[in-house]
C-alpha cells in the first residue's frame, strides 16, 4: 500500500517492533539452550537480578538495544543487525533460528 495514515503507519512499526523483539528474544533464549544456561546463570554473568533477564526475555516490544548489547558482551559475543528484503510468503512472522533471515543475530 503506497500510502498510510499516520495511525497506520504507528500500528505497523508497533507491530515491527514486536516482531523484532521476538525474534531477538527467540535467538537469546537459543543462546542459553545451546549452552546449557538458565536465565539465572545468564543473570550472574550481566550483573543484573534473575528478574532482570527475565523481562529482557519476555518479548517485550520495548526491549532495547543495549539490553541486546548487555546481552552479548556477558556471553562474550557480538551483535549483528541486518535488514533484508521481506520475503513474499505472506503475513510477516518471527522466522526460526538459523535460516539466514534473522533480524538480530549473535556472532562470536
Amino acid at each position: 500500500m503506497p500510502w498510510k495514515s499516520k495511525g497506520e503507519k504507528a500500528e505497523t512499526a508497533d507491530r515491527a517492533g514486536a516482531r523484532l523483539a521476538r525474534q531477538a528474544t527467540v535467538e537469546v533464549a537459543g543462546l542459553l539452550g545451546k549452552r546449557d544456561m538458565s536465565r539465572a546463570d545468564l543473570a550472574r554473568l550481566m550483573g543484573v537480578s534473575p528478574g532482570r533477564v527475565s523481562q529482557i526475555l519476555s518479548g517485550d516490544e520495548n526491549l532495547t538495544l543495549r539490553s541486546l548489547a548487555a546481552v552479548a558482551e556477558a556471553l562474550e559475543l557480538d551483535v549483528k543487525i541486518s535488514f533484508v528484503e521481506p520475503k513474499d510468503d505472506g503475513p510477516r512472522r518471527a522466522h526460526g533460528l538459523g535460516d539466514g533471515s534473522d533480524a538480530f543475530v549473535f556472532v562470536p
